[in-house]
């Protein structure tokens, strides 16, 4: 009876203690108004797909054919002041390639000279602060005028720091229900008197 349980708690504390790496691929599309993405656990097949495309006054996101939802500008940067699980991701890799048109056209040479300059500016500051971080920046000018990225950025983190995260959150809602519960009831009070 003793060898399942022990069995199960030690591979539970190895999900709470090992890392879980975390792969976001994107690619976006400046002439198609549109950005695809894909998420993977260990690069395994992925978890989430769809793709983001601008709408009037907020993003639409789809997951399919059937499942999307409508993302409004003012409610976005409301919801990213109070994200705050993304404390426990650990950047480890990141890499981008950006395709622009006027390969013929020397500004827009200047612009890609210009453009490899702060990024790999940027990219040094990152190395100090992280120095095992893994960052790679390519840019190709191809005929045409368009403009694409594609990015690939992994993390890692661990199942405790997800679970606290979780929870905060669950105890933060459970407060502000409690909250609402005990002015509907004091508001109810105040009528009947």
């Amino acid at each position: 009876m003793g060898g399942p349980f022990i069995c199960f708690f030690f591979f539970g504390a190895l999900l709470f203690l090992l890392p879980i790496c975390v792969a976001v691929d994107g690619y976006a599309d400046v002439r198609e108004k549109k950005c695809w993405f894909a998420l993977s656990v260990y690069r395994l097949p992925r978890l989430i797909s769809g793709y983001l495309q601008p709408e009037r006054g907020g993003i639409a996101v789809h997951f399919g054919k059937k499942k999307a939802f409508f993302l409004p500008f003012s409610e976005m940067a409301a919801t990213r002041k109070k994200f705050e699980i993304a404390k426990g991701f650990q950047l480890i890799r990141y890499r981008q390639v950006v395709e622009t048109g006027g390969a013929g056209s020397p500004y827009s040479v200047l612009l890609a000279a210009f453009f490899r300059i702060v990024s790999a500016q940027v990219f040094s500051v990152m190395k100090t602060r992280h120095p095992f971080l893994s960052l790679e920046s390519h840019l190709l000018l191809v005929e045409g005028a368009e403009l694409k990225v594609s990015v690939r950025a992994e993390t890692v983190l661990n199942g405790l720091v997800l679970t606290v995260a979780l929870a905060k959150k669950l105890l933060e809602v459970l407060l502000n229900w409690i909250r609402e519960e005990k002015s509907t009831v004091s508001w109810k009070r105040q009528r009947s008197n």
